[in-house]
């Protein structure tokens, strides 16, 4: 008779079944907060973590906090229901009160440990009291001559009619008490004053080392002589953070998709405000009146005790002279196969080549482009393009190509968050050149990462073939961890055709033999490799699971890891981001291991390996497991089939990523995280490191990057 442990029975009962997906995205940026108060870190990399928590913040308040801000009021209905059950007022409140505990653990490591430290290597933030007599003549001259000449004040009263304050824009608020009243005008007057975004708002200034002043204390000392006659009572830093969901109604398009992203760009301008931000220690009542203008409550006004956004300080990044308060500097090397100005098409039809970014240099994909361009026997090229970046290589590649007379086209996806501005820019300077573009779908984004290239060789034409993890963007390539492959495997080719005919035509049909495509049966294709696992374990047989991915939410694919931990499954999960699913919780999920791991290059790349030995399925994709990839996107997963490859992945790069002691997080069954320590006797391993020392030991450095 099988012994009942009843107090690991307990503790399952206790614990949840899921962690509700905003909740588990505050703990990540929690992390990443962890690296800027890791004082290992250098200091100017402590100063970029600070940085993104606030860019990170910022975009969580304008689309997932104004969803649920929405959903109070009546006006929105969630697209997905939380796995947890969690109501919309419960996730309101429990998230204002864990992001005003990780603002003030921020603000805490800005001004007591980062602005301190950093400032005894010459780099400091001054306010106007701090300056020196040279310091002070160049304040005002700059004042004078460049600041003053572009501010606008602007008082608010009945024939004044408050301003519209821009998402994001920084403003000073300050009671106005004007010395002469006009009759019947109120005694006191709030206005506001914009901070000027055509100016650098880290204003550099003369001395020894580098010593800067911020443009609003800059104003703000100086607010008595843009209100002249007045006297300024009290005066405040505002930002205000508006919802920023941009949604395009399919049903409503009736001819252009990009005038529509263009007219939805417009009306965001004037979205509800969900957060203010106010600088910490002013007069209430001013911060009550600014906050009754906006119509917020008070767990959504941010008190910060100090600058407010601080993705400005990104900008010492660039600083020359520091190196020493940076990590390393790297130069991302080229893989044997493909040595610069080497003929890419012959490296490809060598056998398949693995592409490791950003260790390995993302200008080999631009060379493929590049060479496909100017190459006479290419002719055609095909592109998906999610966030190309402002500066593009790739995108002037495919206007080049086009410019030559070869068939260009180029499936621009509009609605990417964030990116839909320079999206619509690029789709019609392509237009322009003579590139074929499309736009996907109205109601699913286009996120693949698809490239195809076809060449005439001799009496045939080959197709060539690259499929990514990650964006087509040489900026974010250099500082995202992502995966890609060269192919002109003759099945890929056939299948990345169909699903560009698919994308441009509306094309359905094919047999797919070697993508696996979302949203026709990319999730049945994941559980299906899921429950392929369980089976065998359940037959004793070895099984395993391993997950690589930026976010697990799908709540059919967590119920069916589960059940794979029941039946003897080992699954290991290294999960950056939200992880709705709950590991190591006995009877339900013994054998699941979660990690994240937060370093100096973002972790993007998705990886799935399905299988105990070296006969297992590796799979890269575009999609990581929620329910808006499987359902809501166009992705693309695809198998790594060259055994060299194969082995790579399985026993150089998995390992390596979860052997990481240093940067890695484990999470608990209660939701928490703990980060992985070194045992007695075993040495340190930071993954991110460690790739970089064998990449430049085994390739060639890339010159042009």
């Amino acid at each position: 008779m099988a012994v009942v442990d009843e107090q690991a029975l307990t503790t399952a009962e206790s614990l949840p079944r899921y962690v509700n997906r905003d909740v588990s995205w505050l703990e990540f940026n929690g992390r990443v907060l962890e690296e800027a108060e890791d004082e290992t870190n250098p200091l100017l990399e402590r100063v970029k973590f600070l940085s993104i928590v606030s860019s990170n913040l910022d975009e969580f308040m304008m689309v997932r906090v104004s969803g649920i801000r929405s959903q109070l009021s009546g006006a929105e209905q969630p697209v997905d229901e939380t796995l947890d059950g969690s109501s919309p007022q419960y996730l309101f409140k429990r998230i204002h009160e864990r992001n005003h505990e990780l603002v003030g653990r921020q603000y805490a490591c800005l001004q007591q440990a980062v602005l301190p430290a950093i400032a005894e290597h010459g780099i400091r933030l001054l306010g106007p009291e701090q300056l020196s007599k040279t310091q002070q003549q160049y304040v005002e001259d700059y004042f004078e001559q460049t600041v003053f000449p572009v501010l606008t004040p602007m008082a608010i009263d009945p024939s004044h009619p408050t301003p519209h304050l821009q998402n994001r824009g920084l403003y000073l608020a300050a009671m106005v008490q004007p010395v002469q009243r006009r009759r019947g005008g109120p005694k006191r007057l709030l206005s506001v004053v914009q901070i000027p975004t055509v100016l650098p708002r880290m204003v550099e200034l003369p001395g020894v080392g580098s010593d800067f002043i911020l443009l609003e204390q800059l104003v703000a000392s100086r607010l008595d002589r843009l209100f002249g006659g007045s006297t300024i009572n009290s005066w405040t830093t505002i930002r205000v953070t508006r919802d920023a969901d941009l949604d395009i109604d399919g049903d409503e398009v009736m001819h252009d998709l990009s005038q529509a992203i263009e007219e939805g760009l417009r009306a965001l301008k004037h979205r509800d405000p969900v957060r203010l931000e106010v600088t910490a220690g002013v007069d209430e009542k001013l911060v009550a009146t600014v906050a009754e203008q906006m119509q917020l409550g008070p767990e959504e006004i941010y008190h910060v005790d100090g600058p407010l956004d601080l993705t400005a300080l990104m900008s010492w990044q660039s600083l020359p002279g520091y190196d020493h308060l940076r990590d390393a500097a790297f130069t991302p090397r080229r893989p044997a196969e493909f040595p610069e100005d080497a003929d890419v098409f012959a490296a490809i039809r060598k056998r398949d080549i693995l592409m490791h970014h950003p260790y390995q240099s993302f200008g080999c994909v631009v060379d493929f482009l590049e060479q496909a361009a100017e190459d006479p026997n290419v002719l055609a090229i095909k592109q998906t393009l999610y966030r190309s970046g402002s500066e593009s290589p790739i995108v002037r590649a495919l206007m080049s190509a086009a410019e030559t007379g070869k068939n260009v086209t180029a499936v621009v996806e509009l609605k990417a968050r964030f990116d839909e501005r320079a999206n619509v820019s690029w789709a019609r300077q392509m237009e322009r050149a003579g590139v074929h573009v499309v736009f996907g779908f109205l109601d699913l984004k286009t996120h693949c990462k698809t490239t195809l290239v076809v060449r005439r060789e001799g009496n045939r034409l080959r197709r060539y073939v690259h499929l990514g993890t990650g964006n087509y963007n040489a900026t974010t390539a250099k500082i995202y961890t992502d995966l890609g492959l060269f192919t002109c495997r003759q099945k890929f080719g056939e299948d990345v055709s169909a699903l560009f005919n698919m994308l441009t035509g509306y094309s359905l049909g094919h047999p797919w033999k070697r993508l696996v495509i979302a949203p026709h049966d990319l999730q049945v294709k994941t559980l299906e490799l899921i429950h392929r696992e369980t089976k065998r374990a359940s037959e004793g047989q070895p099984a395993r699971i391993f997950g690589k991915l930026n976010s697990l939410v799908d709540g059919d694919v967590i119920e069916a890891l589960y059940e794979a931990s029941q039946a003897g499954v080992e699954i290991d999960l290294i999960c950056r981001g939200s992880c709705c699913l709950v590991p190591g919780v006995p009877g339900l999920s013994d054998n699941i291991r979660v990690r994240s791991i937060i370093d100096r290059f973002l972790e993007h790349s998705r990886i799935y390996i399905f299988g105990a030995d070296s006969n297992a399925d590796v799979y890269l994709s575009s999609a990581d497991w929620m329910p808006r990839n499987f359902r809501r996107r166009v992705e693309a997963m695809f198998p790594i089939l060259e055994p060299t490859l194969k082995k790579r992945i399985i026993e150089s790069i998995v390992p390596t990523l979860q052997a990481d002691n240093v940067k890695a997080r484990e999470m608990q069954p209660d939701g928490s995280y703990r980060r992985v320590k070194p045992g007695k006797g075993t040495p340190t391993m930071r993954s991110q490191v460690r790739f970089l020392e064998e990449i430049a030991a085994h390739e060639v450095d890339d010159d042009d990057v």
